[in-house]
């Protein structure tokens, strides 16, 4: 049975579809992409293009010559040859020197600041259209504006297509967000001039037709980086050079995973460029396939918050980008590949959660400017469905290879898009338009985040990001109440998932339930243009362990309420939308002080701002409470901060500018305390990858938390690592972090050092980074040692997913081992934990229940016994009692003997130590005292309640074994963790397990009862 929506969606998809059929074939009225004859040539570049390619068939009419201006430089001005030319990668700066003159000499161009990066460096966009267009960007934005938000036309489909006929679309393009993939800025410096110049009937269409924008270099600070580490290896011919370990102040490859986040600079300069000129398309540029992967048609699952209409314009595009590469004659041209278009985490999904069209080429890169011989893997140059013509297996490849498929594929897509820019533009409309009708066509009506949320500072954080991706946000002014979606029984999908539930699967379904919000509530509402990053960023996320894509390309779960900690609520109830509430535009939690007195008490509800307070008021005297109390008539956590020795008026404004709320009291508390002290932190890095840890260090300097960022080569020089630190953070590596690699390093026993430092040849490789003179020492055994020696005398270590096993690998917990997995899948994913012993400083703030991202994390079993968990058994571990006279229940007999009644068996749950037996006691020297085991803080939630967003296959490894561990170490404590509790800016609610170990390093022994058995 149709329902009337579907009805309308049918009809919907039957007018669109034969606009799509007849769009994405070639007309037989088209311009021909052939150069102008009337236009002279400049001869010498043309001889350079033809020079610098490799072979005829790496390059198309389009890009083979360049036509001559008597006006307006070419790259080579710059440049010093042109672009593509072996041995040439220009910085950022002279990039943007090149677009200056154009914008100079042409007024067909305009170069606009739009930021910069956490370095400093400028970020620039290039509007490359006719001058007549260039003249009226701001009314033509206009019209585009009331395309984006139909709101103020009123959803007049007549009033809307007035305006498409009137508009012209903008064509976002940028490149280089990833630093190693290093040929689009000379690229776009070509292409630019191409648009500008070219008089050619093809490339005039579009410069009449189409706005294209151009952000040349997104990554600019690893950019720099990447041209100094080239010009080193120009420099020294024979060596090898050093990898890039920095790209930008904070992350390498990851920075193209920030889309949702918004948390890098770069990102947020990209999103309010495409946002801010109301662009139609997003397209970015990269460099890892051979030769040019349209990856904008990839493979499923794809994003399930997408508009249908834009999964229409995907295919569209990209096969017809393929069609027209290949009729050039172009190997090595495909789409739809192995790249699933699940995750919204990439730069250009920015367009499609915003309504536009998101692209993205990976094409073929040395990454530097040599000319190399390549030799390819099978899988590369195998011949599929969707590849069918392939690249060759062995290339002779250069920059200009890599310039001239660039080129061509947006040369041909901006074409093809501007003979369909009305088809385009109505889409952008529709799109925008079915996101505002969202309450009533799909749902939900609206998320609320309600206003009595213990943790208002995190929830104030999220509401900044869905800011930053331009969600509108309104505060209830009055309660109200909505009808709340029925919560259908769980159904099982195996035997054994049923059988751990009390109710066997059995349970009815519940009825509706009714919810009251009370005033200063936030509404998200679904009835606005941007209603779909929200809808999903909010929402779960499921993966099937039986979807046929079996290596999801990134995370598979990231609902930001759960990973937040704060409560989100999903409303379908339309009525939501008829509270009383007021659109806002700041939103800053209420902080500061209520109350007299000179005591002032903050709760503790796992808000990382006040590890922010401890030290922005260093000398202030602070104490944890060990238990919970009451005081001023109100509640407070267990971990509650005490605070004295500070003025009101300093307090007050501290408290203001972290979003924290104090009472003052009278009179102290009684209850018992211990101090929190501001901790000397070091954060260790090694030289094989800084691509995970720099989320770190990210979250760090947001919260204004001081610390020395130290190799493990400071530490194999460190004899005394406690004479300058408390805690030492050594957050995970990443790739290669196997405890080898982190012990040993690169190999040393041929090649050359691998500096990074400053130089005359290398000025930018330390910006605000660490240097060394060579690369490839690690840790080593020194290092070990000191490791050993700072948590025997008392340092905290804290250590997270691989160097957790790093830890347990060199033996500073003998009381935890690891678990192999056999069928575990956990691919970013959201996981439930639960809450073990909340009287841990580690868990202060805390409830009884936790979401946390987790990658695979280690499995941590627990051992009784020193090297191993109890005596061996002969056969496997049984749960069931030995085969024999009666039911399973019954005792066996033995004949000729009188019953005897066996002991029962000792048994622990998987994250409690095992009881140890008489007979292991007899001469225990190997039985670990219950004082030296590990603390377990958290552990995995049971599996049939394990997964809360995301992908999860054989979760039954990992359920129920500890999350968090504190294990005691001489004097001092390592912290292990399965989690990664700090990642990409988006899990913040488990960012202060890691603030309370640091604020409280010296107490963590706090409320722990030792039970000796």
């Amino acid at each position: 049975m149709i329902r009337r929506h579907q009805t309308r969606s049918l009809l919907l998809c039957a007018a669109i579809l034969p606009v799509l059929l007849v769009s994405s074939a070639a007309r037989a009225d088209e311009t021909a992409p052939a150069r102008d004859p009337k236009q002279p040539i400049n001869d010498a570049y043309t001889a350079k293009i033809k020079k610098y390619t490799t072979a005829p068939v790496f390059t198309s009419p389009l890009v083979d010559y360049l036509p001559a201006s008597k006006n307006v430089p070419t790259p080579e001005t710059v440049l010093g040859d042109i672009s593509g030319a072996p041995g040439v990668l220009p910085y950022a700066e002279d990039v943007y020197q090149y677009m200056r003159l154009l914008a100079k000499a042409t007024t067909r161009v305009k170069v606009f600041s739009i930021g910069t990066t956490e370095e400093g460096r400028e970020m620039i966009a290039v509007a490359v259209s006719s001058e007549e267009n260039l003249k009226h960007l701001d009314e033509n934005r206009a019209r585009l504006a009331k395309l984006a938000d139909p709101r103020t036309i009123k959803l007049d489909d007549a009033e809307a297509d007035r305006i498409v006929a009137q508009s012209t679309p903008i064509y976002y393009i940028t490149g280089t967000i990833h630093s190693p993939e290093t040929g689009a800025p000379t690229a776009l410096m070509e292409l630019a001039y191409r648009l500008a110049v070219d008089d050619s009937p093809y490339i005039r269409e579009i410069r009449d037709g189409v706005i294209t924008l151009i952000t040349p270099v997104v990554e600019v600070d690893g950019r720099d980086r990447m041209v100094d580490i080239y010009r080193w290896h120009l420099a020294h011919p024979k060596d090898f050079y050093p990898p890039l370990i920095y790209w930008g102040k904070y992350v390498a490859h990851d920075n193209n995973r920030d889309a949702m986040g918004v948390t890098l600079k770069l990102t947020e300069n990209v999103l309010n460029t495409y946002v801010g000129w109301k662009a139609q398309v997003l397209h970015d540029l990269h460099e890892s396939v051979p030769y040019l992967y349209d990856n904008t048609a990839g493979d499923g699952p794809f994003n399930a918050w997408v508009d249908p209409i834009l999964t229409d314009e995907w295919e569209m595009i990209g096969w017809r980008n393929v069609a027209d590469m290949t009729k050039f004659g172009m190997p090595g041209v495909f789409t739809h590949g192995v790249f699933d278009t699940w995750s919204p985490g990439y730069l250009m999904f920015i367009a499609a959660m915003h309504n536009g069209i998101s692209r993205l080429y990976e094409t073929f890169g040395n990454g530097g400017a040599d000319t190399e011989e390549r030799t390819l893997d099978a899988q590369e140059y195998s011949r599929t469905w969707w590849r069918q013509n392939p690249p060759f297996p062995k290339t002779l490849w250069s920059q200009r290879d890599n310039n001239n498929y660039e080129e061509t594929g947006l040369l041909t897509s901006l074409h093809f898009f501007n003979e369909n820019k009305r088809l385009f533009l109505k889409n952008f409309y529709l799109k925008s338009k079915r996101s505002i009708t969202k309450p009533t066509e799909e749902g939900p009506a609206a998320y609320v985040l309600p206003g009595d949320d213990p943790r208002l500072e995190l929830q104030t954080e999220l509401l900044h990001v869905l800011q930053k991706q331009k969600v509108e946000l309104s505060r209830a002014t009055s309660a109200f109440t909505v009808t709340l979606p029925v919560k259908k029984s769980k159904k099982f999908r195996k035997k054994e998932d049923a059988k751990e539930s009390s109710d066997n699967g059995k349970k009815k379904d519940a009825e509706p339930t009714t919810r009251e919000f009370p005033a200063g509530s936030i509404v998200i509402r679904m009835d606005q243009p941007y209603s779909r990053i929200a809808d999903a960023l909010l929402d779960h996320q499921y993966w099937s362990p039986d979807d046929p894509q079996k290596t999801p390309y990134d995370d598979t779960g990231w609902t930001f309420g759960e990973l937040f900690n704060v409560k989100v609520f999903r409303i379908t109830d339309p009525k939501v939308l008829e509270a009383t509430m007021e659109r806002i535009n700041e939103v800053k939690p209420a902080g500061g002080v209520q109350g007299e007195g000179a005591i002032f008490a903050i709760n503790n509800s796992a808000e990382p701002a006040l590890a922010t307070l401890r030290y922005k008021l260093r000398d202030a005297d602070m104490q944890a409470a060990e238990e919970p109390f009451e005081a001023a008539g109100k509640k407070f956590n267990r971990g509650s901060l005490i605070i004295r020795g500070v003025a009101r008026s300093d307090f007050d404004r501290a408290a203001n500018e972290t979003g924290l709320h104090a009472t003052a009291l009278g009179a102290a508390p009684s209850v018992k305390t211990h101090p929190v002290r501001a901790a000397r932190v070091a954060f260790v890095h090694t030289w094989l990858s800084t691509q995970t840890e720099g989320w770190w260090r990210l979250a760090l300097d947001n919260l204004k938390i001081p610390y020395d960022y130290i190799s493990t080569q400071v530490i194999a020089k460190t004899d005394d690592l406690n004479a300058k630190y408390d805690v030492i953070l050594f957050p995970p590596v990443g790739y290669n972090s196997s405890t080898t690699a982190i012990i040993n390093g690169m190999p040393m026993n041929w090649g050359n050092p691998l500096p990074w430092k400053n130089t005359p040849e290398t000025p930018n490789l330390v910006g605000k980074n660490d240097s060394t003179d060579d690369m490839r020492p690690g840790l080593g055994w020194d290092g070990v040692a000191h490791l050993q020696s700072f948590v025997s005398k008392g340092g905290v270590l804290l250590t997270v997913t691989d160097t957790s096993r790093f830890a347990l690998s060199i033996g500073l917990a003998d009381s935890v081992s690891l678990a192999t997995s056999q069928k575990m899948n956990i691919v970013g994913s959201v996981l439930a934990t639960r809450l073990v012993d909340a009287a841990s400083p580690i868990a202060y703030g805390y409830d009884e229940s936790l979401s946390a991202y987790c990658d695979n994390g280690p499995i941590f079993t627990l051992n009784s016994i020193a090297g191993g968990r109890g005596f061996r058994r002969l056969g496997g571990h049984s749960t069931s009692r030995p085969t024999g006279r009666g039911t399973a229940n019954d005792p066996d007999f033995t004949v000729g003997r009188p019953g005897t009644e066996a002991p029962e068996e000792p048994s622990s749950e998987l994250w409690e130590y095992p009881q140890v037996s008489d007979e292991q006691k007899r001469n225990g020297l190997r039985v670990i005292p219950p004082a030296d085991r590990a603390r377990v803080i958290l552990r995995y939630a049971d599996n049939k309640d394990l997964l809360v967003s995301g992908l999860l296959e054989g979760g039954d490894e990992i359920a129920q074994h500890p999350a968090v561990l504190d294990v005691p170490s001489g004097h001092g404590h390592v912290i292990l963790f399965s989690i990664n509790p700090v990642y990409r800016g988006e899990t913040r609610g488990t960012y202060s397990l890691v603030l309370n170990t640091i604020l409280n390093f010296d107490n963590l022994d706090a409320g722990r009862t030792i039970i000796e058995k």
